[in-house]
């Protein structure tokens, strides 16, 4: 999956290093994002695929 969002981009290096404060909180804006309409659906749909792609620490 070709990742476009900025947004994803930035979760997957922070779950790489294991930051979990971050992916928190990218998670948490992303979602509120798609539940207000403000996005289309791809930027949840790619980070459902980073989320179950990409492990804590994977760098490390």
């Amino acid at each position: 999956m070709e990742i476009t969002h900025q947004s994803v981009h930035d979760y997957i290096a922070a779950k790489k290093r294991g930051d979990r404060e971050a992916t928190d909180r990218i998670v948490a804006e992303v979602r509120a994002r798609f539940d207000t309409r403000t996005t289309d659906g791809s930027e949840a749909a790619q980070l459902l695929h980073a989320t179950m792609h990409v492990r804590f620490g994977e760098d490390l």
